[in-house]
């Protein structure tokens, strides 16, 4: 008996260690909305049995077997609840510098740190290296000396300075921009506004981020490629995206889309929370604006126009608010500096959600069919608040056109049963998928590290600016006419200049004629 036991346990145990992946996970950036989304990804790797090492800002409350953190806390200060409630071109500029500097702290803090030294002057053996893709390439310098594969992985919609990189085509005419309104379908303002606003963040990321990044590993390593070659390599992109919400686009086979495998299901209410929704005769409205922008901030007007709606809605509503004000009766709102989302959200009562539009938030809602009322501050929330709006999971509200009236009606469109009954129908499209979101991010994680010699990537991602966009076809089509053209001209101008001579010749031989003939007479 004790034979067989010791037979089935070396079967068990064969398939683990055959499979098991030495995972390297570099996330140097500090907003926890972002990893927030990745710790589930990661956690996951190793409750399958990967060794997981993770660079972070956030290591483990509670460890967990297979998972090591290598923790870049207190370096930098976590960005949560500091952005402001408005909305202009001037936050939108500022966010791109925002952007880049941090890329560039998050470089330095992420080299300096001794016990990322440690695994690069070691040499440790990894098997493939999944990074944030977003405001820095530091990272693959590292990938770079320890000859490791590079899965990429976002939290949300392309920057502009990936599109590049991947070969994803980047039309302002139907492409939505991470910071701007407009989604596939821009007004002619809207996509003068991408043209001069993708100019910006590349030319600052290129120019402040990504050299800056390229010098500081330079203080490191003396032989680390442009990243923006190296930035070409990674093996797949993993994209919080999922069609059903952002529309159909034209990725090429290694950019993977993995929208919702952040999203568990909601565990019961309890307590006071439980029976504030439980007792809603006519149902819950939830109110958020995330983990960034600080919805407190929210000028005096704006805050006015909410709680006046709020009056004249027979529903009852649960507020994310960030400070101790009692802003309404208590058996109207429910409000608190924290409250589990996923869990209300979830909850039957919740009839719709006044959201800032993050991708985080809004996966939620479409993961539980909550309709959203739209109102994006900052970040990729305008093209989100887009998305929804045309997939109709919801309707935007832009925060200048917040009035009573116009959140009233809002609010009414998306509690409509035709509205809330297309929105379940969207939900269970959005479940309906082949191999759920987090399969498919783990798989194509563990497929880079079995074909780590091979190259996924377009052909688009190689070629230059002016070969992409058929520059030197056109720049040579336009020759050709202009050769054509003037070559036709030129010979319209000679026959012009031969039938001259040969009239004046004539004319002449006329006149010469009737000289003579005169002469004769004479």
């Amino acid at each position: 008996m004790n034979i067989n036991a010791l037979y089935f346990a070396v079967l068990f145990l064969i398939p683990y260690n055959v499979t098991a992946l030495n995972i390297l996970g570099i996330f140097p950036y500090h907003g926890k909305s972002h990893f927030i989304v990745f710790k589930v990804y990661l956690e996951e790797l190793a409750k399958r049995g990967h060794n997981v090492t993770v660079i972070s800002h956030f290591p483990q409350a509670t460890p967990q077997e297979r998972y090591h953190d290598i923790s870049l806390s207190g370096t930098l200060k976590s960005i949560e609840n500091n952005l402001p409630f408005r909305k202009s071109y001037i936050t939108v500029l500022q966010m791109g510098l925002e952007l880049t500097t941090s890329g560039k702290d998050n470089c330095e803090v992420l080299l300096a740190n001794k016990a990322v030294q440690n695994i690069v002057k070691e040499k440790q053996k990894f098997d493939v290296m999944v990074m944030e893709q977003f405001n820095s390439d530091c990272a693959l310098g590292i990938a770079y000396k320890l000859q490791v594969p590079v899965v990429g992985i976002s939290s949300h919609v392309l920057m502009p300075w990936h599109y590049n990189r991947l070969g994803v085509p980047s039309n302002p005419s139907f492409v939505s921009f991470h910071f701007t309104d407009g989604g596939t379908r821009p007004t002619l303002k809207q996509k003068l506004e991408r043209f001069v606003l993708d100019i910006y963040f590349k030319t600052i990321y290129y120019y402040i981020s990504q050299r800056h990044n390229q010098q500081t590993l330079a203080k490191y390593y003396d032989d680390i490629p442009p990243l923006e070659d190296l930035a070409r390599d990674i093996k797949f992109s993993l994209l919080y995206h999922n069609f059903i919400l952002t529309g159909s686009r034209l990725f090429p086979a290694n950019v993977i889309e993995v929208g919702g495998f952040h999203v568990k299901e909601a565990k019961p209410l309890t307590g006071d929370l439980l029976k504030f929704v439980e007792e809603a005769e006519h149902g819950v409205i939830y109110i958020s604006f995330g983990s960034v922008v600080k919805s407190s901030t929210m000028p005096e007007d704006k805050l006015k126009a909410i709680l006046e709606s709020m009056a004249e809605m027979p529903q009852r509503f649960i507020w994310k608010w960030e400070d101790q004000t009692l802003l309404m009766d208590k058996n109207k709102l429910y409000s608190s500096t924290w409250l589990p989302q996923v869990d209300i959200l979830g909850h039957p009562k919740i009839l719709a959600f006044l959201s800032h539009a993050g991708m985080g938030s809004t996966t939620e809602a479409l993961y539980f069919g909550v309709p959203i009322v739209a109102m994006p501050v900052s970040g990729d929330q305008p093209s989100n608040a887009a998305a929804i709006e045309e997939s109709g999971l919801g309707i935007q509200l832009q925060i200048e056109d917040l009035t009573k009236e116009n959140l009233i009606a809002a609010f009414k469109t998306v509690l409509d049963s035709k509205f809330r009954d297309k929105v379940k129908l969207l939900s269970k499209a959005w479940h309906d998928r082949p191999m759920s979101p987090m399969d498919t991010a783990i798989y194509w994680t563990e497929y880079a590290a079995r074909y780590s010699n091979l190259t996924f990537r377009t052909a688009a991602a190689d070629l230059p600016f002016y070969e992409y966009h058929n520059l030197d076809v056109i720049a040579i089509c336009v020759v050709l006419l202009l050769s054509i053209g003037y070559s036709f001209k030129l010979i319209i101008f000679k026959l012009c200049c031969s039938k001259m001579k040969k009239d004046k010749n004539v004319s002449e031989h006329v006149r010469k004629s009737k000289i003579s003939k005169r002469t004769k007479r004479e």
